[in-house]
Parts: C-alpha cells; sequence; structure tokens
C-alpha cells in the first residue's frame, strides 16, 4: 500500500463525514459548520491546500439545499417583502428604488415594478434582477 493511501486509511474515520452526503438536517447542518470553518482558515487565498475540500463541502451542501430546500416559486412582489423582512426594513428604507407610497403600492399589488425598479432593486439586494420577474 502506498504511503498516501495507507494516511487516507489510518484517517478515513475522521475525513468521511465531511465527504458524505448529508442524509438528514443534522448531517446537513454539521456539514456548514465545517465548510464555514474551513472558509475562515483559507480566507480569499483560492491556492490554499484545503481549497479542493472546500469546492467539494460546497458541492455537497448545494446538492442537499437544491433537493430538500427549493427557492420557493414566487413574483417579484413576493421577493420584495421577503428581502424585505429579512432585512428588517421598511418601505420608506427605499428611497433609490422608488417613493415609499410606491413601493407600498407594489407590495399591494397595486403597482408592478418597471425595469428602473427592478435594477434598482437588484443593486440594492445584491442579487440577480431574475429575482424580482
Amino acid at each position: 500500500m502506498n504511503a498516501m493511501i495507507k494516511q487516507a486509511v489510518d484517517h478515513w474515520r475522521y475525513v468521511a463525514p465531511l465527504l458524505s452526503k448529508p442524509e438528514n438536517d443534522q448531517d446537513f447542518h454539521a456539514l456548514i459548520e465545517a465548510l464555514d470553518e474551513l472558509l475562515d482558515i483559507a480566507g480569499d487565498d483560492e491556492t490554499h491546500p484545503l481549497i479542493g475540500l472546500i469546492h467539494q463541502l460546497g458541492d455537497l451542501v448545494s446538492a442537499y439545499e437544491n433537493e430538500h430546500l427549493p427557492m420557493p416559486k414566487g413574483d417579484g412582489r413576493a421577493a420584495l417583502a421577503f428581502l424585505m423582512a429579512q432585512q428588517g426594513l421598511s418601505q420608506s428604507d427605499l428611497p433609490e428604488v422608488a417613493a415609499q407610497s410606491v413601493i407600498s403600492e407594489i407590495l399591494s399589488g397595486k403597482r408592478q415594478l418597471n425595469i428602473r425598479h427592478i435594477k434598482a432593486l437588484s443593486e440594492r439586494f445584491n442579487v440577480s434582477a431574475d429575482t424580482f420577474f
């Protein structure tokens, strides 16, 4: 047995949980914690020796999210309401998008988002413009 395989065999019980597909929410959250820790260690260094492991964990997390936590279907109004609630914003906290009264009309369904609103919201919340279509 070559030295690299021997090391893998000797340490597999410690590494296997990091490379195994999460079977439940507990596994998923443990994987996220491990990924966060590894990201803290590697920082912005794309050449860090752990970057391959980080990518593997990211793929496992992403696959679990896509299977078990799909994005709900919605519309621009629902997306706006969600993002505002998530960030604790009121209608008057988005003056770069529109006046408070316009935001109110959009949220109540009396007015549609226009291209200018969508561009401003995309920049404000740092999300794709597709979020609001």
